[in-house]
């Protein structure tokens, strides 16, 4: 008899987004929680299992998973345990401040976990450790409420802040946060930027008093193939200051390009012959209407999991059908004979449609997937009639 798992105690966390998408783990700043990600995250679950954790002592997080000394390989570790308690053997990864140093050290010291990284207005090294070490003394005496009057300033651009995220910060236990500096105060990982293989971007506030773009720069800049994007009028808090253009540049970088996921999956389903006409024919006109295909049709749609691509194919035909699209159809109905479909199932389709979309366009439809289940038909068969 098989024991039953204990039940996983550690960090809080959320999940969104189909089951089995690509796992994207988002990871908090120092005296925020998940609602740092509320802008961004229901977008990426589009395409990724997302999830969203809290610091020890942040959020719904136990205070008790660290105390004094702590480090950023603690926090790294606890977010292996969680992806463990998850079943993601290999996740992508994307965090802002005390956050992307968790994942600047996972893709250090554990590459083979990470897929992708994205750093967020953060740093491989926070400055003198003496402005941390002071910081949590303070705390530890007096608690956060003075702290967290001032958050404003240090998170966003004058005149603007998230009432939500300065609670989050005014209820952490002072205890854990004070840990969490203890562990900022000891990070630098400089010397092991260039170790990190997984495609890597940084992502800097053009604003940010804590971490300025000078600090992103500095991993760009020793990260092998990593890129850096600079958000004007965003601070320290990006993703809530300027949730649009963080969301452009996680959605370009964890989709792969999207592009290039999507004809991939465009190639399995339509034939390299197909697509290697269209490429053919792409023209500067034309151009930003093929990326716009490859990118969210192939590279989001065809690939989300949730449905099988033989019952995207059923999807595909009856739309067509419906439509009247018939050389689109034509295309399709080859594509339903790879991704697995009978001719006898595809003509089930084709009379359904004729109950829901019409006689004559089933009639038309008939036609051509007649002609093109002839054309692969073995020499000598003779077609249906």
């Amino acid at each position: 008899m098989t024991a039953t798992p204990p039940p996983y105690a550690g960090l809080h966390h959320r999940v969104e987004g189909p089951p089995g998408a690509p796992v994207l783990i988002l990871g908090p700043s120092l005296g925020t929680s998940t609602a740092l990600w509320d802008a961004v995250a229901p977008e990426l679950s589009a395409t990724h299992r997302i999830v969203r954790w809290d610091l020890p002592g942040h959020g719904g997080s136990p205070a008790s998973l660290i105390g004094p000394g702590a480090t950023v390989a603690d926090l790294a570790r606890l977010v292996r345990d969680l992806a463990d308690a998850l079943g993601a053997d290999r996740f992508s990864y994307a965090g802002v401040s005390l956050g992307g140093a968790v994942g600047l050290h996972l893709a250090a010291h554990r590459p083979q976990r990470v897929e992708r990284l994205a750093v967020l207005c953060s740093s491989a090294h926070f400055g003198p450790a003496a402005n941390w070490t002071d910081r949590a003394a303070a705390v530890r005496r007096e608690g956060l409420a003075a702290l967290a009057e001032t958050a404003p300033a240090r998170w966003f651009t004058p005149g603007f802040t998230v009432p939500r995220l300065v609670d989050d910060h005014r209820r952490a236990d002072p205890a854990a946060y004070a840990a969490c500096c203890d562990a900022l105060a000891a990070f630098d990982l400089r010397d092991r930027l260039s170790s990190i293989t997984a495609p890597t971007l940084l992502v800097a506030g053009r604003e940010d008093p804590a971490t300025p773009p000078a600090h992103l720069r500095e991993i760009a800049d020793a990260v092998p193939g990593a890129t850096l994007t600079e958000i004007p009028g965003a601070s320290h808090l990006a993703p809530a200051e300027r949730p649009e253009a963080v969301l452009a540049a996680l959605r370009g970088h964890f989709t792969d390009g999207g592009a290039k996921r999507g004809m991939e999956v465009r190639r399995q389903v339509l034939g390299d012959a197909h697509v290697d006409r269209a490429q053919a024919g792409q023209t500067a006109f034309t151009a930003p209407f093929q990326d716009f295909i490859a990118r969210y049709a192939w590279g989001e749609i065809w690939t989300d999991p949730t449905l099988s691509r033989r019952e995207r194919s059923l999807v595909t035909l009856t739309a067509l059908v419906a439509r009247g699209h018939l050389d689109e159809l034509a295309m399709h109905v080859r594509a339903a004979r790879g991704n697995g479909l009978t001719p006898e199932e595809i003509g089930a389709v084709l009379l359904q449609t004729a109950v829901y979309c019409g006689v004559p366009a089933a009639n038309a439809a008939f036609a051509v997937a007649q002609r093109v289940l002839a054309e692969e038909a073995p020499p000598g068969t003779a077609p249906a009639d």
